[in-house]
């Protein structure tokens, strides 16, 4: 809690946060190995735990369910708007575009979700490649390394070739 908190209600002062956090500055290299191990571990339990998540696919159905039934009701109520009295027929309508409406969020939280998974794919996918790129660079092309006077030289035979071809 912040010191203006605790003057404000009267509560005791605490010790500072800075108290609770262990001291990273002093690790060996045999201290950093067995943080990063519990790490790995830790990520390991919730790379298991995600995996155990089911019945995605049920919620895109029963999402698609309720745009539906909103449709539905929005039609039914739009005929039965036409077929009364006109004073009766605004309240009707205003219902009849909120079942609209209900059927547009339940598409939009589909579509919403649909592309959070997307997104939190696309952020693994970096994560993975970074993990995989940070073993070691990787070769894409080859290379020579040549002192001014070789480029120079190799410069002018392949000006002289080309002036003969010609």
């Amino acid at each position: 809690m912040t010191k203006k908190l605790e003057e404000i209600f009267d509560l005791p002062t605490s010790a500072s946060d800075s108290d609770d956090l262990p001291d990273f500055g002093n690790l060996t290299v045999e201290d950093t190995k067995a943080i990063i191990s519990t790490v790995d571990n830790t990520i390991d339990k919730i790379d298991a735990a995600l995996a155990e998540v089911s019945d995605v696919d049920k919620s895109d159905a029963e999402l698609d369910e309720i745009a539906a039934l909103a449709k539905q009701s929005f039609t039914d109520l739009s005929d039965l708007g036409m077929q009364v009295d006109s004073r009766f027929a605004s309240e009707i309508f205003n219902v009849a575009s909120s079942m609209l409406g209900h059927a547009l969020n339940a598409k939009t939280a589909k579509m919403n979700k649909k592309l959070k998974m997307i997104e939190l794919q696309m952020k693994k996918l970096k994560l993975d490649r970074d993990l995989v790129s940070d073993e070691g660079p990787t070769e894409t092309a080859q290379g020579q390394v040549l002192n001014r006077n070789d480029l120079l030289e190799r410069l002018l035979s392949s000006r002289s070739q080309n002036n003969k071809s010609s």
